[in-house]
């Protein structure tokens, strides 16, 4: 498929059909009371002590945690996605290998209402290895998979009890870029929705890019966009997208440069344009650079990301609401090593970070004013956590 010179040369379309991630928050911002949650806590299992995936009551109000316990038994389940139903759970297992095909493997989980343990509905082939993000489009209808190691992307439908089908849409990432060891090939690393559920936005370690699909929400096909890519600054190794609450704004993380770089967002034509990058780190900074994950806040005042390789930091920016724009206001500790990932509660209250080396998930108060984060003492011990993502526990 021919959409232009540059795109041709790194995007295959698959030939098979049929996609996309939960829908954010609306654009107006109101106060969410207090509640208790079920959090569940993704991990990796290989070498490691875990078991699988960890569940906690979350008490919104306190910030405090009560133990479930291990949910369900699972190989490398990193990155977590719950239905909007609150009925099944879904989790990539970031292997290589899955029934003797060089591929990861999406597991769907249902969710017992009494005990909020998990089980196995069924498992299926990502036609990718190395899976390592996955989420929902807003109906629920489709779960979307992003294949690092393979370079790829996926849809798989959910059927009414949950399972999930055999791969529906697919998109082969080819091409490069400036970093020959990191960048020799696409890896793919993020896959979400557009608020409106029109566009599925992918990110691409490899290629410097944020390649976006038009969704066929009937049959969860991905197709190019036009224009069918936004770029960052080569060598700057794109990981994780967010959008601001009001979908005129979009953010990307990227790791290796451990920058933000903030976009406008055409909601009509789905296209994104650079608007400012600013620095994870201190402009002195001179040791190795891994940035992780990244948030907006559901207020959409301010936007956090991780720094790993030893910094293990999350930098806080206050957005400009009218221009979208970032502006450093602080950087705390995570009070632990490898910040992989992290969520703030649904309430806006608390920021969990999820400490992959050290074992801790630690718990944040965040000031509604200002964005900052204070430690409340607050933390759990959980092997090798990768993701965190949060239940109303109704």
């Amino acid at each position: 498929m021919k959409i232009s010179r540059r795109t041709a040369s790194h995007i295959i379309v698959g030939a098979m059909l049929f996609g996309s991630l939960l829908a954010l928050s609306g654009p107006v911002f109101a106060q969410k009371t207090a509640a208790q949650y079920v959090i569940y806590i993704g991990t990796y299992t290989t070498k490691q002590e875990s078991k699988g995936i960890y569940a906690y009551r979350f008490d919104s109000g306190a910030g405090k945690f009560n133990e479930i316990g291990l949910a369900a038994e699972s190989t490398d389940p990193s990155f977590l996605a719950v239905h909007p139903s609150g009925k099944y759970l879904y989790a990539v297992n970031e292997v290589g290998d899955f029934n003797g095909q060089k591929s990861g493997a999406l597991s769907a989980f249902s969710i017992d209402h009494k005990t909020r343990k998990l089980t196995l509905l069924n498992q299926v082939s990502t036609h990718g290895a190395g899976p390592c993000y996955v989420s929902l489009d807003s109906m629920g209808r489709w779960v979307l998979v992003a294949n690092y190691d393979g370079g790829s992307v996926a849809t798989f439908e959910v059927q009414s009890d949950g399972r999930l089908s055999l791969v529906k849409g697919f998109v082969q990432h080819s091409g490069s870029s400036v970093d020959k060891e990191r960048q020799e090939a696409p890896h793919a690393h993020w896959i979400g929705v557009s608020p409106d559920n029109r566009f599925a936005l992918a990110v691409d370690l490899g290629l410097d890019d944020v390649l976006v699909y038009k969704l066929d929400p009937a049959r969860g096909s991905l197709t190019p966009n036009m224009p069918p890519f936004a770029q960052v600054k080569p060598g700057s190794g794109p990981r994780h997208f967010a959008f601001h609450p009001n979908g005129k704004f979009g953010y990307v993380l990227s790791e290796m440069a451990t920058t933000v770089t903030a976009f406008s967002y055409d909601a009509k034509k789905g296209a994104l344009t650079a608007i400012q990058t600013v620095p994870t780190l201190p402009k002195d900074y001179s040791g190795p650079t891994e940035a992780a994950e990244i948030v907006v806040h559901r207020s959409g005042k301010f936007l956090y990301a991780s720094n790993r390789a030893g910094v293990d930091t999350i930098t806080i920016f206050s957005i400009d609401p009218s221009k979208g724009t970032l502006k450093e206001t602080g950087r705390v500790s995570t009070k632990g090593r490898t910040p992989r990932s992290f969520a703030i509660d649904p309430t806006g209250a608390y920021l969990l970070a999820a400490n992959q080396e050290s074992g801790n998930v630690v718990v944040f108060k965040i000031d509604p004013s200002t964005g900052a984060l204070t430690p409340t003492g607050e933390e759990v011990k959980v092997p090798a956590p990768v993701s965190v993502v949060f239940l109303e526990d109704k």
